[in-house]
């Protein structure tokens, strides 16, 4: 080897080492900080920074509600109906394989 070459790897080895070492650095501060945070009191402390609403809810408040309801058999013929024929009309697609040639 000759000393360009040296010196060119030395010059690598020297900035994978730096970003190395700032990299463990920012993790370490990241880390530290966040230990140094408030400690959560209670579940509502966690998620109200994660709540999709303009306004806090309140205590107890019902945010989002689902009413299920049974359907009659009609009703349950057409869907199942619905259901077989996109999986029979899935079935019968091309299952998407690709032709190689050389």
């Amino acid at each position: 080897m000759n000393d360009v070459t040296i010196f060119i790897y030395l010059v690598f080895f020297v900035a994978l080492a730096a970003a190395t070492f700032a990299y463990m650095f920012k993790m370490m501060t990241s880390t530290l900080a966040e230990f140094d945070k408030r400690p959560a009191r209670s579940y509502g402390d966690v998620m109200r920074a994660y709540t999709p609403h303009p306004e806090e809810p309140k205590d107890g408040e019902e945010v989002m509600g689902v009413t299920f309801k049974s359907c009659d058999l009609d009703d349950y013929g057409k869907l199942q109906s619905r259901i077989n024929e996109l999986r029979e009309k899935l079935e019968d697609e091309d299952d998407g394989d690709i032709i190689v040639r050389r």
